[in-house]
């Protein structure tokens, strides 16, 4: 049987550390392009503010850049700690995406970020945009192979298992590259990172604004901001909308508990807009629905079904029994690797070999599992309902919400209105964590909504875990807790000190002759 508390203990070290990880990568990404777009005004037009303005935010930029990496090299160590037996299955299949991810992180961005910093004064204008160019181009490239990797946790395509060494093994590797589940993940990822850029730029800015500070300095930021974020926040909506689609082909039983549609519903299905889900009954209390509109997220069309909760319990009940001769079937070829009649079994039931593993939760040997067994795994494949319906809606409203801020801003900029009304720069300033939370909730709908599986379908979370004891995991989440945790401390003292500071404190702005440098 499976010790559950090191199957949770593993979840939650992982859980905590890629979320924190994740305050920082999407900051990164979106940062970094308004960047490239300042720079390149400055280039065009020779006007120092603009220049300075890169400079400053460029501060900012490395502060979090630096915590980014520092963060990320601890979550690739979980993986051969606390997830030995999964690192070991997927090692064919994640070795490559992970190896050029590290390529790019440790040693294309650090250069380019090192020239970023030291080559104001030593190279030309046209070099340095070129790197900076690079630079956010190689923010991106990094992002995606973590995500190629990740999508292939969510539609395994392009691989198969092989009873004989018990991993999965490449068989189209431009499969794995291709995935349609990565480019919808990649395009989605990387626009909620350019909201959050542009709102970190408006959000002190307006600040400054407040104090009457840097205004000039800080309306020029605000302009960029606003246009950028209003693109990117109206992307979000869009390729949110592809990567709905493309769940609800996946992994179903996710888009079915995102909605809370229990049973299955005629086409085209409603979109429960607020209700209660209540797991014990089954139902949606106080349910607010809006005719169709889950239907044409889920399916594009008007007249195809999307499966309830329960149906698709039944499915999985039906997948685990047929998954129990595959299982035997494996058992058999570790022992007579020939074995014909093993091979034929294996074949004509290898789909759902994941399904019956899903048994090892309750039984030593799937092969004995009772009529009850089959109908406790069934059910362990519902993920927390309750929490993946919250996490959609609250996120969803965060994205319509930054549509309209962006858009009064964008407005705003055009009318040269920035600094006023006041209410306006207090909603800018006082919006600055709500990308974050957007940011956070998406991975809890992606992830948690995955589970019982680490790869949908093929090997349940619990079989991943490493042999270690719960005090033994419990101990290094408690490090990682601690260390986590200073480097919060750090990394918000030191984006506060250089804020306070500014361009003026920092001796980027105002110049000391303003005319003479284009102000």
């Amino acid at each position: 049987m499976i010790d559950t508390d090191v199957v949770t203990l593993s979840r939650l070290q992982f859980a905590l550390t890629a979320l924190y990880h994740f305050l920082f990568v999407p900051l990164t990404l979106g940062l970094v392009w308004m960047l490239a777009v300042m720079e390149s005004v400055y280039v065009m037009t020779g006007r120092e503010v603009w220049k300075r303005m890169v400079q400053f935010w460029g501060v900012l930029f490395g502060i979090n850049f630096a915590m980014g990496v520092a963060t990320g090299v601890t979550m690739e160590f979980q993986f051969g700690m606390n997830w030995a037996y999964y690192s070991h299955y997927v090692g064919d299949i994640f070795g490559a995406p992970l190896a050029i991810e590290g390529l790019m992180a440790f040693f294309l961005e650090a250069t380019l970020v090192g020239v970023f910093f030291m080559g104001w004064e030593r190279i030309s204008r046209v070099k340095h945009l070129l790197v900076t160019w690079f630079l956010a181009l190689a923010t991106s490239l990094s992002a995606l192979w973590i995500l190629i990797a990740n999508a292939w946790m969510q539609h395994p395509v392009g691989a198969e298992f092989n009873p004989q060494t018990m991993r999965m093994e490449v068989t189209s590797f431009s499969d794995v590259l291709f995935n349609p589940v990565a480019q919808d993940k990649f395009v989605h990822t990387v626009s909620a990172g350019y909201v959050m850029g542009a709102m970190f730029v408006l959000s002190i800015s307006a600040w400054y604004l407040l104090r009457g500070r840097n205004v000039d300095f800080a309306r020029r930021s605000m302009t960029v901001a606003a246009s950028f974020g209003l693109a990117a926040a109206l992307s979000v909506v869009v390729l949110g909308d592809a990567s709905g689609y493309t769940v609800s082909l996946n992994q179903q039983m996710k888009m079915a508990a995102i909605e809370a549609m229990w049973h299955t519903e005629p086409a085209p299905a409603p979109f429960t807009l607020i209700g209660i889900p209540d797991v014990q009954q089954r139902t949606t209390h106080f349910a607010l629905k809006i005719p169709w509109v889950m239907g044409l997220i889920g399916t594009h069309s008007t007249d195809q079904t999307m499966p309830g909760i329960a149906e698709l319990v039944d499915t999985a009940k039906g997948r685990i029994s047929n998954g129990i001769p595959a299982y035997d079937a494996m058992l058999m070829l570790r022992q007579d690797r020939n074995d014909p009649q093993a091979k034929t079994t294996l074949a004509a039931h290898e789909q759902d070999l994941g399904y019956a593993l899903l048994l090892k939760n309750y039984v030593d040997d799937p092969r004995q599992a009772t009529p009850a067994d089959i109908q406790k795994a069934a059910d362990s494949t519902i993920p927390n309902v309750p929490v993946l319906f919250w996490a959609f809606r609250i996120m969803v409203g965060c994205g319509f919400y930054f549509i309209a801020l962006f858009a009064l801003s964008f407005w705003k900029a055009s009318k040269r209105h920035l600094d006023t009304p006041r209410w306006y720069l207090r909603a800018a300033l006082w919006s600055l964590p709500l990308p974050w939370v957007a940011a956070e909730l998406g991975w809890i709908v992606a992830e948690y909504g995955r589970q019982p599986w680490a790869i949908e379908g093929i090997l349940p979370t619990a079989l991943g875990v490493s042999s270690v004891t719960a005090g033994q995991v419990l101990t290094s989440l408690g490090g990682f807790v601690l260390f986590y945790s200073a480097l919060a401390v750090v990394d918000v003292m030191l984006i506060l000190k250089f804020t306070r500071k500014g361009p003026d404190g920092l001796g980027l702005w105002p110049p000391a002759d303003a005319a003479a440098l284009g102000h």
